[in-house]
């Protein structure tokens, strides 16, 4: 099959998992990111453009002291050893990640904290029952920039966050990073307001965990805070908790090293994903039940 031909059917169906774990870990400045660089465009030429292929690393790297022309120089050289489908050789797949230690979740569980205990230790407690949702999402994204917001994953826009004031409340999912633009190319190759393609760097790494109580949650959200700043600790409506931690000017690999331990203690992976729809604080759930906030420490995040 021509690499032309093989560009046609990858864009009918989404990018393969292993391509979407390598856009989804890139190595910081200094850790092999030009060689990243070449690996991933090499994989993603019999899928993509060659702007396409750019505009996804730019995206994926969004935050790092990029090099003029760095990008546009590996996907040039990376085209003579384009990958091909089925080919001997074919790129292997990032680590998995670990697996449950539930022994070691056990034991924080046993020994920690639960909800009453999160919310008493909060710096700000929210104690009334009107939505404070605009008030939180003018903390946690001070300024004006662009926000993902969505009633449901097939309703969502992007707006700058003025654009949103006075609807948030009324809202059940938010991406936890400023957006980079308006619209992206998703990896099905179609353009959308919610792709990683237009997500920018990452601001806040989620934590969620669904297995157990909620006790169980907030005693592990508050064993992760001894390891990171803590911002905020939203109840899903349903049955997690999810803990927002603030991770400007961290490095790619540290904050990996982070979320896998958090993994091995239950969280789901899924929200390593910077484009990924998180609980949007004090917001309203489809069943109608309001996403409270549990916890909250303006006092780590950043302007």
């Amino acid at each position: 099959m021509s690499l032309q031909k093989e560009k046609r059917a990858c864009r009918i169906k989404p990018l393969p998992h292993f391509v979407r774990d390598l856009l989804a870990r890139p190595p910081g400045r200094g850790e092999g990111l030009n060689a990243w660089f070449y690996r991933v465009a090499r994989v993603l030429h019999p899928c993509r453009s060659v702007n396409e292929i750019v505009l996804l690393l730019q995206a994926a790297t969004a935050g790092e002291p990029i090099k003029p022309g760095e990008i546009e120089r590996a996907v040039e050289r990376s085209a003579a050893t384009a990958w091909h489908p089925g080919q001997p050789g074919a790129p292997r797949s990032t680590p998995k990640w670990p697996a449950l230690n539930r022994e070691q979740r056990e034991a924080i569980v046993r020994e920690g904290a639960g909800l009453v205990d999160l919310w008493e230790t909060s710096p700000v407690r929210i104690e009334n029952n009107v939505p404070n949702t605009e008030e939180v999402i003018d903390v946690l994204f001070p300024g004006n920039p662009l926000l993902c917001v969505g009633r449901d994953t097939a309703k969502f826009a992007t707006r700058h966050r003025d654009g949103w004031r006075g609807q948030l409340a009324q809202m059940q999912l938010v991406v936890p990073s400023p957006m980079s633009a308006r619209t992206g190319t998703t990896q099905e190759g179609k353009l959308s307001e919610h792709s990683l393609d237009n997500t920018g760097s990452r601001r806040f790494l989620v934590v969620e965990f669904d297995e157990g109580a909620t006790d169980e949650h907030a005693a592990l959200l508050l064993h992760l805070a001894e390891r990171a700043p803590l911002a905020l600790a939203v109840h899903s409506g349903g049955k997690s908790l999810h803990g927002w931690f603030y991770c400007v000017g961290q490095s790619n690999e540290r904050l990996h090293r982070f979320m896998s331990y958090a993994v091995s203690l239950g969280a789901d992976h899924a929200t390593w994903t910077r484009s990924q729809f998180v609980r949007m604080p004090d917001g309203l759930r489809d069943n109608d039940k309001r996403q409270t906030v549990f916890f909250f420490n303006p006092g780590v995040v950043k302007k």
